[in-house]
């Protein structure tokens, strides 16, 4: 299979299905941000500070994202049933065990703060904020079927608290780095 395809040249692009749209279709924006945040993270993933047990969840985190993105880039009008790998709802309760098992050893937060601290924790407060823009075109599209809505529920529950994850997780680095948050 060759990469490039020049099919998208004159700014269009296929959904799974075949179906062409323009490149700045919002269900293009939706799967297009869900990209860059899996990007995101996979540069996350790659900072030495995380053990090998942190690195597999962010990996497993990205699974999710791409199974996620193949909902999104789904061509839902062909009338086809949906039959990609799709995350559970499990996956949301994992990032919110993950999220607690962080939190034990944070100290309470008191103030908002800025991001920054280590460049690890930093990049994860990058991915955060990708992962709130992934929320708000999520939000913005409108081409789910209805007969997915119990799917698209499980995938924006994910994203959001994905987010809050990714919070925790640049506070936790920090923490684990002997680097204070830095104080609004």
């Amino acid at each position: 299979m060759k990469i490039y395809t020049k099919s998208g040249d004159k700014g269009a692009t296929s959904l799974i299905g075949g179906r062409r749209v323009d490149k700045c279709d919002a269900q293009v924006e939706v799967y297009g941000t869900i990209d860059e945040l899996n990007s995101h993270l996979g540069l996350l993933a790659a900072y030495p500070v995380h053990t090998p047990q942190q690195r597999a969840l962010l990996q497993d985190i990205q699974r999710c994202l791409f199974g996620i993105g193949g909902f999104y880039s789904f061509d839902f009008s062909a009338g086809r049933e949906f039959t990609l790998p799709f995350p559970a709802t499990g996956n949301v309760e994992r990032l919110e065990n993950a999220i607690d098992e962080m939190e034990k050893a944070l100290p309470a937060l008191k103030s908002f703060i800025l991001p920054g601290g280590t460049v690890a924790a930093a990049q994860a407060q990058v991915a955060r904020t990708v992962c709130r823009r992934c929320e708000r075109r999520m939000a913005g599209f409108a081409g789910v079927p209805q007969n997915y809505a119990a799917l698209e529920s499980v995938a924006k529950a994910y994203i959001n608290r994905l987010s809050d994850f990714l919070f925790v997780a640049a506070r936790y680095i920090n923490a684990q780095e002997e680097k204070a948050d830095i104080l609004y």
